[in-house]
């Protein structure tokens, strides 16, 4: 656009050179105005069309939070006082299968109705058949929701959690890690275990499996063919029960296994407490499996 004059001048053909007679002139403060409009309208328009994108993101956000829970399975439904105010409370274990027809739950989460009118959810893992107990475990005269979901592996694992709702405020105690140990196999189908946390030591007499491992050259002639460690897995059980002192622990299990996860060895126990916001190791021992 050129300043003619007084007019603004618009080229009918913005590439083609032609003369001034060939040229539409209007006055410059109409072109102005026209141009002050045109953006007042495009800035209108935009507004317009950022309102309609929030709005249809707040529906399809709406629409997937309601499609989520039409599509999710009850495990269990129980009433029970979690929050202390001696009123019972509605919790549901709920799950959302992976597809129609299977028992694996890609999503699950427990649904609190509380006594208060309010609802609390709380995330968790997937995995099978979710089961829940109601526990005194962090000793505050409050029954807190402990939360087993085998995970269907072969090695016979879970997920464990646990979770206080005391004065309607969620916390996540959490579940004691599981015991550390050194291992390794040893000339002479031996093997030894050590739990790192009590420096308890044991040894094992493995030699009735001679065949099957030397069928997988685990061994030579009774020489181990290179340094090998056991597998000792995660908690494969971990539950509530009432110590000496009459408040609840958690006692867990850990399998050790040999070559393979049906090679099993031995199982080490222990038993935890909760304390100070912590949960302390009471006992560990290792008790070793008849030979297959």
């Amino acid at each position: 656009m050129k300043k003619h004059s007084g007019f603004a001048v618009f080229f009918l053909y913005k590439k083609t050179k032609i003369s001034l007679d060939k040229c539409i002139f209007f006055p410059y403060k109409e072109i102005l105005t026209i141009r002050e409009e045109f953006t007042m309208k495009k800035e209108i328009l935009i507004i317009i069309t950022a309102f309609f994108l929030m709005s249809l993101t707040a529906l399809t956000g709406a629409y997937a939070g309601e499609s989520k829970e039409t599509e999710s399975v009850t495990g269990t439904k129980e009433k029970v006082d979690v929050t202390g105010d001696g009123k019972k409370d509605l919790v549901f274990v709920k799950g959302i299968p992976f597809e129609e027809g299977t028992r694996y739950l890609k999503e699950i989460y427990l649904k609190i109705k509380a006594s208060n009118g309010n609802t609390y959810k709380i995330d968790l893992d997937g995995g099978y058949d979710p089961t829940t107990e109601y526990k005194d475990l962090n000793h505050d005269s409050v029954k807190d929701i402990f939360v087993s979901i085998p995970t269907g592996g072969s090695g016979g694992l879970s997920n464990y959690y646990l979770y206080t709702l005391k004065d309607f405020k969620v916390v996540n105690l959490s579940v004691p890690e599981p015991l550390s140990v050194t291992s390794q196999f040893e000339d002479g189908y031996k093997a030894s275990v050590r739990i790192e946390q009590t420096g308890q030591s044991y040894s094992f007499d493995l030699s009735e499996r001679k065949v099957d491992y030397d069928r997988l050259g685990l061994y030579q002639d009774g020489k181990l063919n290179e340094p090998t460690e056991l597998m000792v897995l995660p908690f494969g059980s971990l539950k509530p029960f009432k110590g000496e002192a009459g408040q609840y622990e958690l006692i867990g299990i850990q399998r050790i296994n040999g070559a393979y996860n049906a090679d099993g060895i031995a199982n080490l126990e222990s038993t935890w407490v909760y304390e100070k916001g912590t949960w302390k190791l009471q006992h560990a021992k290792v008790i070793e499996l008849k030979s297959h």
